[in-house]
């Protein structure tokens, strides 16, 4: 766990580092532009990839936790009535499936922060 938290703190501060706005970029190399507001766009570039990065993992991260709980109370459900367990598990898979939608609007809007 230690490892992952680290590579994604590394992987963070790569983007912010090195996500360079090609046109501030080319700005600065003709003169075009002042320094400070190349710096800006620069900067706010790659504070854009950490925002978008950062919705798409806790927006994964919460549905990751809600499909847990939802199949964790499933199995309880199917263990103390057995008989229900067709009706539990039709609830259980729409349920999910409603969690899995939301995470994948979470992880598409963060992406397209990004863009």
């Amino acid at each position: 766990m230690k490892k992952l938290v680290a590579f994604t703190a590394l992987a963070s501060l790569g983007l912010m580092t090195f996500d360079v706005d090609l046109a501030a970029a080319q700005d600065a190399a003709h003169g075009t532009s002042d320094a400070a507001e190349t710096l800006a766009k620069i900067g706010a570039s790659g504070l854009k990839g950490i925002g978008g990065g950062l919705a798409a993992g806790l927006g994964a991260l919460g549905a990751g936790v809600g499909i847990g709980r939802i199949g964790g109370s499933a199995v309880e459900a199917i263990a103390r009535q057995p008989e229900m367990a067709g009706t539990i598990g039709t609830n259980m898979i729409i349920t999910a499936a409603l969690v899995e939608g939301v995470a994948l609007f979470a992880v598409v809007i963060g992406l397209l922060a990004i863009i």
